[in-house]
């Protein structure tokens, strides 16, 4: 029931066929989405029927995607480290829709660094935004789901299930989502909140071709010989927002073209 193309379900009622998305009457916040993987999540969601709040510190690039969704996206400046923030996103939230009934952490920075040159204040950057920034979105969202339950998908990465050279900082915080992840995950469930985590590997998006990587490093890493699309990533999000992952709490979604499953074969091995 996953793919990269919008899927509807068909209800009929009264002799008449109608259209319902998978996400109808959800509201959904989305951090990150301005761009890349973020904006993927958005279109994806606001096809399914969802209203969707897509939150960025890049606000002019999330009143673009948001135009191109039409009303159901709603775009929001909000720097996922800054705890105010939180708060007035939080009642932003609850005067205008009530309740939330999913949220995305998908905000995330990388830094390229060994670690003897990494310095204290770009540690801390990473930190603040791949894992206070995800700490700060679950604390905010949990009021606004108490009673209605809801779904919490935290983006971590490859990054938190092995390490890898040059990116302690990213690592640590990946590895961080994961467990808090699990920990939400196993407290939130009598309270019928469900928290998952999505692990991508190499996704085509801004960030990546920002860090000036040599082109075919992570394709040639993947045994499917190539990145992600960012729909692809978009698409298992979508599940785990989804009514049809209601049984699905405190695991961990891999999304990699089989990175951590092991060595890729070599292109010259005949067999």
């Amino acid at each position: 029931m996953i793919g990269d193309e919008a899927v509807s379900q068909i209800h009929t009622t009264e002799g008449e066929k109608t259209m319902t998305g998978r996400l109808d009457g959800k509201v959904a916040l989305i951090t990150g989405g301005a761009r890349g993987q973020g904006a993927a999540e958005v279109r994806a969601f606001t096809a399914e029927g969802a209203t969707v709040i897509v939150a960025d510190v890049l606000v002019d690039e999330a009143k673009q995607v948001a135009s191109e969704c039409g009303a159901a996206a709603v775009p929001v400046a909000l720097d996922v480290t800054d705890e105010r923030n939180w708060e007035r996103v939080a009642a932003e939230i609850r005067s205008e829709h009530g309740r939330l009934d999913v949220l995305v952490n998908n905000a995330g920075v990388l830094a390229l660094t060994p670690i003897e040159t990494t310095s204290l204040a770009d540690y801390e950057r990473v930190i603040a935004v791949n894992q206070t920034g995800v700490f700060l979105g679950m604390r905010a969202a949990i009021p606004l789901m108490e009673g209605n339950g809801g779904s919490i998908v935290n983006v971590s990465s490859v990054g938190g299930l092995a390490g890898m050279p040059m990116m302690f900082a990213y690592v640590a915080s990946k590895f961080a989502v994961r467990g808090m992840s699990r920990t939400a995950a196993v407290e939130l469930a009598p309270r019928g909140i469900r928290v998952n985590s999505v692990h991508p590997g190499g996704v085509e998006t801004p960030m990546l071709q920002e860090l000036g990587l040599p082109p075919d490093l992570m394709t040639q890493a993947a045994p499917l010989g190539r990145l992600a699309r960012p729909e692809e990533v978009a698409a298992l999000v979508l599940f785990l927002a989804s009514d049809e992952s209601s049984y699905c709490t405190g695991s961990e979604f891999v999304v990699d073209g089989g990175l951590v499953a092991g060595v890729p074969r070599p292109s010259n091995l005949q067999f």
